[in-house]
């Protein structure tokens, strides 16, 4: 086999088949790179929508080149038309990633990860194959090595309501606000509703919360302040 040929033709400027089908593999290739990782985090998300999404915006660029080479005479084409409509469009289907459930949104590292996968087909589609690569790599290890930095060093926080029900008229919540400090909670404000008759206190606290939080054993030790009736978990106040 001529190597230098087939080296050749795969990095033509000119499209090709032969170099449009290993641009489409590649891109597919680093595509499931990503989708592995967003599958294994549990993401709807996952091998075949990102080996899609990276084909697609690789064909997308081949089109854009080979539409002007074949029918317009321009030798390098005119990538930047369709690669413009490309960006833009993958952004329907990164916000059909984010997912918004009584207050708390998930999703926005995949809908990041489906917009960068998109601009690395794109790059696959104009030939720049190791910066392709590279660009995968990195997104790699943000996705899986800064994640474990992140939770070793505590750096993340959720936003989560707290919400009790008391048979007693709390009037101070200042031990409820030392016993969230020992756990590393951080009490941000706070909601009550009494219920004189019925001798009862709703109390909602709204608090910043680390992501690795034993809930059971923060609950356990928040239920013997007062007299608990009942301890829930929320993402938004109800009152």
């Amino acid at each position: 086999m001529d190597w230098d040929w087939l080296i050749d033709t795969v990095n033509a400027t000119e499209v090709n088949t032969l170099s449009s089908v290993y641009k489409l593999l590649l891109s597919m290739l680093l595509g499931c790179l990503v989708g592995y990782q967003r599958k294994r985090r549990g993401q709807t998300a996952g091998v075949r929508t990102f080996s899609l999404i990276a084909m697609g915006a690789t064909l997308a660029m081949i089109l854009s080149v080979y539409v002007p080479q074949e029918y317009l005479g321009l030798k390098n084409g005119d990538p930047g038309r369709i690669a413009a409509q490309v960006v833009t469009g993958i952004g329907f289907l990164g916000a059909g990633a984010i997912i918004q459930m009584k207050g708390s949104v998930r999703g926005l590292t995949t809908a990041a990860g489906i917009w960068m996968v998109a601009t690395i087909g794109m790059a696959v589609g104009v030939g720049m194959y190791w910066i392709s690569v590279f660009a995968t790599l990195l997104i790699l290890f943000i996705l899986a090595q800064l994640e474990r930095f992140e939770r070793h060093l505590n750096m993340g926080s959720e936003a989560r309501v707290v919400r009790m029900r008391l048979s007693i008229i709390v009037e101070d919540i200042e031990p409820y606000r030392k016993a969230l400090k020992k756990h590393k909670v951080t009490l941000t404000h706070y909601y009550v509703e009494y219920d004189y008759q019925a001798h009862v206190t709703h109390l909602n606290l709204s608090v910043l919360v680390p992501e690795n939080i034993n809930y059971m054993s923060l609950f356990s030790h928040i239920r013997t302040i007062y007299p608990t009736q009942a301890i829930s978990l929320a993402t938004q106040v109800s009152i």
